[in-house]
């Protein structure tokens, strides 16, 4: 089991939806979240005055997958997320040690779905 975080632009987010949808990715929680990466923000000109923002808004998603999802997981976050500029986000794939589903307790891979 592993348990996939994305951060991607709030504006790719329905694209990446619909790919993980095709892949029968349906367990998503979805965050808005501030950040930069190495552009550290955006420079606006509000005015007529430079004025620097050094955080951005961004979405971050969290998906748990067994492991037979991971790889499809994530092309298809790759897919609906990329533009090909800076900015488009990261993906971190972590070790999940154990998952419950509280309602009927079943444990591991069974409480995924």
């Amino acid at each position: 089991m592993k348990l996939i975080i994305a951060i991607i632009q709030p504006h790719k987010l329905e694209e990446v939806k619909e790919e993980l949808y095709k892949q029968e990715v349906n367990l998503i929680t979805v965050s808005e979240v501030l950040g930069h990466g190495r552009q550290k923000g955006v420079t606006e000109v509000y005015r007529g005055h430079k004025e620097t923002g050094n955080l951005l808004r961004k979405v971050r998603l969290e998906i748990a997958v067994n492991d037979n999802f991971v790889e499809p997981t994530v092309k298809a976050i790759i897919k609906g997320a990329k533009t090909g500029e800076t900015g488009d986000g990261k993906i971190f794939i972590l070790e999940l040690k154990e998952c419950v589903r509280i309602r009927t307790e079943e444990r591991g891979s069974a409480a995924i779905g």
